[in-house]
């Protein structure tokens, strides 16, 4: 059996070039992957919970995700700095480099012969942000995201919500700490796209902005771009909440109907999002209250992609004190 082995650089290449339909290809079937692994219609297929092991000299952790089934064994494996791993060398003259999620997922037969070794860096930000589109998808018209953070899986949930819904998307406003090298080249690879790309997916008269605390009406700005925005993206290793909870909260902010995704936290220690932001989507109302969307009764709950591994990872999901009830795969 031949053994097949792609760069990252690969990869990306193949990736970049997705027509929309190859695209929606790709969105079926992780989709029918998500219901049989959450319905278990596929009994002979097994997914084990992820480990991990923490590196207290580099502030790495390293994620092990195997993955069994009919057609073959697989186990995923990143190593990536999280804020947690980078606060014990805040006070060194000589902290480690951040390591930026890269690994790679090996792939074998049924009967254990090595078929595959994929890198995994833009494979892992491509599949985290086609998993996000089964939301995205549901929504006819988005014209303005809010995206938290610079990096691979920032690019790849505009670059697939362009692809998508390019046709009506006009502003795309980037958030993030500084402007950092990472912030420039999400910009120039978004620049980059071909024009003729651009056009046939309808963003032509996009714009693009990068917002840093460094301004002067960082607050301000914030809360404009957050109320602005039909979809809300963070993709960032943060331990603490992006933005005030208070800003969407409000009885004039919830008239907007708002996508809110979260992919970032996957330890206790890390959020994103402002519980009351969380809980306000869980709260159920007195009888004849109704909600401000398609009149019915305000009270939800919030979507992830595995329930076990949200309720004990998932920073916001246990801060907020979600009951199993209120999370659905």
């Amino acid at each position: 059996m031949p053994l097949a082995i792609l760069s990252d650089a690969q990869i990306r290449g193949l990736l970049e070039n997705l027509t929309l339909q190859e695209l929606m290809g790709f969105h079926g079937i992780l989709r029918a992957a998500l219901h049989e692994y959450s319905t278990q219609t596929q009994s002979s297929a097994h997914q084990p919970e992820r480990t991990s092991v923490y590196s207290s000299t580099t502030g790495a952790t390293t994620l092990f995700m195997p993955s069994s089934s009919p057609v073959g064994n697989g186990v995923k494996v990143i190593t990536l700095t999280t804020a947690d791993g980078t606060s014990e060398f805040t006070n060194r003259e000589d902290p480690p480099p951040v390591i930026h999620p890269t690994g790679a997922i090996t792939l074998f037969s049924p009967q254990g012969e090595l078929v595959g070794l994929l890198h995994a860096s833009t494979l892992t930000a491509f599949r985290t942000a086609l998993a996000s589109l089964c939301l995205v998808a549901k929504r006819a018209s988005v014209r303005t995201l809010t995206v938290f953070g610079c990096g691979e899986q920032a690019y790849w949930h505009v670059r697939l919500a362009l692809l998508l819904r390019g046709d009506t998307i006009r502003q795309v406003n980037f958030v993030n700490r500084r402007f950092s090298p990472s912030c420039a080249a999400v910009l120039k690879r978004l620049y980059a796209v071909p024009a003729e790309v651009k056009a046939r997916e309808g963003w032509t008269e996009c714009t693009f902005g990068v917002l840093t605390p460094g301004y002067g009406e960082y607050e301000r700005l914030l809360e404009k771009q957050i109320l602005e925005a039909d979809i809300i993206f963070c993709c960032t290793p943060a331990t603490e909440p992006l933005f005030r909870g208070a800003w969407l909260t409000t009885h004039e902010a919830r008239r907007m109907g708002r996508l809110i995704v979260a992919i970032g936290s996957y330890t206790p220690r890390m959020r994103e999002l402002p519980n009351d932001i969380i809980r306000q989507a869980v709260r159920p109302h007195e009888t004849g209250h109704r909600h401000f969307h398609k009149h019915v009764v305000e009270g939800g709950v919030v979507v992830v992609d595995t329930l076990d591994g949200a309720l004990k990872e998932a920073g916001e999901i246990i801060d907020a004190g979600l009951l199993p009830t209120q999370v659905v795969e």
